[in-house]
């Protein structure tokens, strides 16, 4: 198991030791969201955290639930929310993100446990890439959140 090393950027101090996270990933877009995944995973691996929980839901409006069943669970520390809403022609992709956003919201303030929104929401494919970075800063956001929440 790896020791405390620093966030990427923050400079914070991160020791994943301990800390219980569950991934909650879409399927839809999952060429983007396997990549997100595996760069959680990496970054939690890299801090210390205990392998994760990973559930797979169909998309990014599924997700709220089921990180709602994960907040509410007792051995659940941080969920970590990934998924790919990638702007088409319909209006679709602002109802789906709005809402994802404001579930992961809703369910970390009922439940006091943090609920990291690693949901890329982009205007086409090419800025997804560019941002695929998105699921190691979501697992390091969950570890510092995780802990902070702890010690108060």
């Amino acid at each position: 198991m790896s020791t405390p090393s620093k966030s990427r950027g923050s400079g914070v101090d991160l020791d994943g030791r301990g800390v219980r996270v569950a991934i909650v990933c879409g399927r839809f877009n999952d060429f983007v969201t396997e990549r997100l995944l595996e760069g959680a995973v990496t970054a939690l691996e890299k801090h210390g955290a205990p392998e994760p929980v990973v559930a797979w839901v169909p998309g990014a409006f599924e997700i709220p639930l089921a990180a709602q069943h994960f907040a509410r669970r007792d051995d659940v520390d941080a969920v970590i929310a990934l998924g790919a809403v990638i702007r088409g022609d319909t209006p679709h992709f602002d109802y789906v993100a709005g809402e994802c956003a404001a579930g992961l919201m809703r369910v970390q303030l009922d439940t006091g446990v943090p609920c990291v929104f690693g949901v890329l929401t982009t205007e086409n494919v090419e800025q997804a890439e560019e941002r695929i970075d998105k699921g190691v800063e979501s697992a390091e956001v969950a570890i510092e959140m995780a802990t902070l929440v702890k010690e108060r």
